[in-house]
């Protein structure tokens, strides 16, 4: 695979490869949720080899495609809201004895960035009162041990996110890490729309093509688990998928015009188009990132939908 292509979602760099070619050390299955039009897939990543294949770390990535998901009916995010939970649950069985920490990544000044900050604001924080009163009180009945923090990015504190975090880690000892960042997508389709939980951590910044050190258990030392939403794609991106409707609609109009644009574009498979788009653009655009224009409003639902996920799962309070 091209590691060009930028996207932090396993199931669009599984996508890259031919439907006919097999991934070797590499698992996918499929499954619709409890939710109707939640469609779930779980990528697994079992060796070295399907790790250098796919470009992905070895572990689990659980994608929920949410065609809903940027949308502002309440009833229907108390649904995702539950679907989040139970696979969260499925990666941290026992969640409710443990001792979590919850890290907000990102940038809380830009919104496209700020999803992992606002949902570190939304979280019931509890560890300080586990502290204080203990698990077995009556004020504390119910709670599990959750702490938060948003480490902002390197740009505002001259400081790795992973340096802030293993400093963290280290001073309050908690069981697992649950990191929440906001992502970059391959397809437009699936901006704001679909949700990916893994355990194999986060590297901030890759999908963008600003990698920075990786917040995972080997740099952790204890099980991190990532949870992401894509909410920008490269103009790229845009580009090729609107070359690719065009070749689509010529397929359908035959005459001398449209064969010739199909012999000259058409001849690349759609990653090769992909790259040949990028350097067709202008220098000024090639690291241009788009996203909604009211990505304000659906950062601020999406944060409430993932909050209340680790709540649930984290908390026994009804």
């Amino acid at each position: 695979m091209n590691s060009s292509v930028r996207s932090d979602l396993a199931i669009e760099s599984a996508e890259m490869f031919n439907k006919t070619e097999k991934l070797r050390g590499v698992r996918i299955y499929e499954e619709e949720g409890k939710t109707s039009d939640i469609h779930i897939t779980r990528v697994i990543v079992e060796n070295a080899e399907g790790a250098e294949k796919l470009g992905k770390d070895i572990g689990e990535y659980i994608t929920l495609e949410v065609p809903m998901l940027d949308q502002t009916d309440v009833s229907y995010h108390r649904e995702i809201t539950g679907e989040v939970a139970r696979q969260l649950k499925k990666l941290i069985p026992d969640i409710k004895n443990k001792k979590i920490l919850v890290a907000g990544i990102g940038n809380r000044e830009m919104s496209p960035d700020a999803l992992g900050p606002m949902v570190a604001e939304h979280l019931f924080i509890t560890r300080h009162l586990i502290r204080e009163y203990g698990r077995t009180s009556d004020i504390t009945r119910g709670m599990g041990c959750v702490s938060a923090l948003s480490p902002g990015v390197m740009a505002q504190t001259g400081i790795e996110t992973r340096e802030i975090l293993l400093g963290t880690v280290n001073m309050t000892k908690p069981d697992v890490l649950i990191a929440i960042d906001a992502l970059a997508a391959r397809s437009a389709h699936r901006l704001n729309k679909t949700i990916q939980i893994t355990n194999t951590g986060i590297a901030p910044g890759s999908g963008i093509g600003n990698r920075r050190f990786g917040i995972n258990e080997e740099s952790m030392g204890i099980p991190v688990i990532a949870i992401g939403i894509p909410t920008v794609i490269d103009a790229a991106t845009i580009v090729n998928d609107m070359v690719g409707n065009l070749l689509e609609v010529l397929n359908q109009t035959k005459n001398s015009l449209s064969e010739k644009i199909q012999e000259s574009v058409g001849y690349f498979d759609d990653q090769e188009r992909y790259q040949l788009m990028r350097e067709l653009m202008a220098p000024e655009m090639m690291h241009m990132f788009v996203t909604p224009k009211n990505i304000d409003e659906i950062i601020v639902q999406m944060s409430y939908t993932l909050s209340e996920s680790i709540n649930q799962i984290c908390h026994s309070l009804s």
